[in-house]
């Protein structure tokens, strides 16, 4: 009790520590303006990169070329390839009326076409077509002693060591030779493989006869073969209305298994930066970004020179630094796009019989997007460092720092049971269930299960015993008992910080009462709100005084008998305190009074009963 009576009547201030602190609050909310500064111009530098119509684009050209089906035969369309037959017929049909549009609807000429067919009206075909073969060659797999007499031939898949690098066919033309491989090309990441540049090389005309009888002449001189691994249709399209460059490749792979694969990538970048004056607005973004990371890095510099390794304790300065790599990526990223459209772009299309390979510049593009779309996620994960000084975000930050180690616990047996049935699924219904296919397939199929979305039909289908108990027991071990443990966690770490919070073992807000305090003289300043009174002031610091108290471990009767003394005290003083011995009035603590050791106090006590 004396100990809490000694608290309630506070101790000699610091000058110096409340100022330092002071100073440390408004450093700390400049620091937040500044950032707030920098997330709103990067915000307005990622939302200038992309823009709607880059969709649209996508969306029109993506309903040219896959869902257009061969005339006379409606269920022959890109996505629905499954042969060499339906392929061909797919590039004589569909695919050379899409490239190919000569006039307008009426069949008049409306457009100068210079020698360029205008898709849709609207998006100029850039040089060429382009179509690309890679093959395998023959003994790259062994064939068993058994069958042999019946095949004596294989094919593996493809690799780069199984590539043939020799000419083929009628070997008179380009389509027939090997083509060397770019260095700087990006390589392409397939379903059943991953294929370098090069292969075997034709590039389209600018007639649409001569393509047809240019498709004629492959097919019936047997261009695919049986070692035909992957086939790449390429060709780019510029629309000067939206400013916006569609990068199209096609691609069908043949695995050794036959058939055919089909998928496709539809890039719509905006490789002319500047244009428009909105344009020049978001380069001034990017210089203002460059500056900000300057800044920020000198600042980083000077906290890691000062507080050297205690500077990697804590997690936000981690965060901090990840944020400058990426931003640094970012910055390197977009300067060397810039550079390479300007070095490439005039030769693309400096010739309108050539192909012109955007793919390069649009595959670099596709990587600064994403990082800087990863940037400014990371970006916005910091705003929970500035807004710390509030109750809610700290009760959110507190849980989670409460139950990180029960977390982990839990995740280690939770993903031991998660992978032995990604597993169990991947070996019992991995050969006729899409959704097991892979063991990666098996674990997002497994997520999606959790969240509702599932294919009973097609396990119970695979297997009439196991794919019921394994779902059975899948959704009671991980939906019904893992989950509800994991909430579980959550939930009793959250009861137990609002419960501390509740008694006011909190940290304590003071930026939050800095912005509070400025906000309310601001307003005394401008009449809008009555000034605090004395009698305000004094409440308000016998309240902050108690929740001090409360995270310094009293317990709410300890407060309470020390709010009550301080009360009885300033009652005796305000009675017998008198003008005449102000020069000798010395303030007593409530334990001198309770002892009895002050005889001033006593005697005039004394003197009231008596009285």
């Amino acid at each position: 009790m004396a100990e809490a009576s000694r608290w309630h009547l506070g101790g000699t201030p610091k000058h110096k520590l409340h100022y330092r602190r002071e100073v440390e609050m408004r450093t700390t909310l400049q620091e937040s303006l500044l950032y707030l500064i920098f997330l709103i111009n990067l915000c307005i530098l990622t939302f200038g990169m992309v823009n709607p119509h880059m969709y649209y684009l996508n969306k029109v050209m993506s309903s040219l070329f896959l869902d257009t089906s061969v005339h006379g035969e409606e269920r022959i369309n890109f996505k629905s390839i499954r042969s060499i037959t339906d392929f061909w017929k797919f590039m004589e049909g569909p695919l050379l009326e899409g490239l190919y549009w000569d006039s307008w609807y009426n069949n008049k000429n409306l457009y100068d076409l210079k020698n360029s067919s205008r898709i849709y009206y609207e998006n100029i075909l850039l040089g060429v077509p382009r179509v690309r073969q890679l093959k395998v060659r023959n003994n790259t797999c062994k064939v068993h002693s058994s069958f042999q007499s019946l095949m004596n031939e294989c094919y593996d898949k493809y690799t780069s060591e199984n590539e043939d690098l020799s000419d083929f066919g009628l070997k008179y033309d380009t389509e027939w030779k090997y083509s060397a491989p770019i260095i700087n090309s990006p390589w392409h990441w397939g379903f059943t493989g991953v294929y370098r540049n090069g292969g075997y090389i034709f590039t389209l005309s600018k007639s649409k006869s001569e393509t047809l009888d240019k498709f004629i002449n492959l097919r019936m001189n047997s261009w695919i073969t049986r070692s035909t691994r992957v086939i790449f249709i390429d060709f780019s399209l510029y629309n000067a209305n939206v400013n916006l460059f569609c990068i199209i490749r096609l691609v069908a792979e043949f695995p050794a298994t036959g058939g055919i694969l089909t998928s496709w990538q539809f890039y719509s970048v905006k490789l002319l930066r500047y244009v428009s004056y909105y344009d020049y607005f978001i380069a001034s973004c990017e210089i203002t970004f460059c500056i900000f990371l300057i800044v920020f890095t000198t600042q980083e510099v000077l906290k890691i020179k000062e507080f050297k390794s205690a500077y990697f304790k804590s997690s936000w300065n981690w965060l901090e630094l990840l944020l400058l790599v990426l931003c640094f990526v970012a910055v390197f990223l977009n300067s060397y796009c810039n550079i390479q459209t300007f070095l490439l772009l005039g030769q693309l299309l400096k010739s309108t019989e050539k192909y012109s390979d955007f793919y390069f510049l649009a595959h670099w593009h596709i990587y600064y997007n994403n990082i800087i779309a990863i940037t400014i996620f990371f970006a916005w994960i910091k705003i929970f460092k500035f807004i710390s000084f509030n109750k809610t975000m700290s009760r959110l930050s507190s849980t989670l720092s409460r139950c990180i180690k029960d977390i982990v616990g839990f995740a280690i047996m939770f993903f031991i049971i998660f992978f032995a049935y990604a597993q169990l699924g991947f070996l019992v219904f991995g050969s006729q269930v899409d959704d097991f296919s892979t063991f990666q397939n098996s674990i997002f199929t497994q997520f999606r299960i959790v969240l509702g979305d599932f294919n009973f039909a097609g396990i119970q289908q695979a297997s009439r015993t196991l794919g019921p108990i394994y779902f059975i027991t899948f959704i009671f071990s991980v939906f019904f008992v893992l989950l509800n443990m994991f909430l579980a966690i959550i939930n009793d770490t959250y009861s137990e910080v609002k419960a501390d919070y509740s008694i006011g073992r909190r940290p304590d807000f003071e930026l939050g009462k800095m912005i509070k305090k400025s906000y309310h003289n601001a307003l005394e300043k401008l009449k809008l709100k009555k000034p605090e009174t004395d009698e305000d002031k004094k409440s308000r610091k016998s309240r902050d005084l108690a929740e001090q108290a409360r995270r310094e471990g009293f317990d709410e009767k300890e407060i309470q008998s020390a709010e009550q003394m301080k009360k009885w005290k300033e009652r005796l003083e305000k009675k017998y305190y008198s003008t005449e011995i102000q020069d000798d009035y010395q303030p007593v603590t409530q334990q001198e009074f309770r002892d009895g050791t002050t005889s001033k106090y006593k005697m005039r006590l004394c003197e009231c009963l008596t009285k």
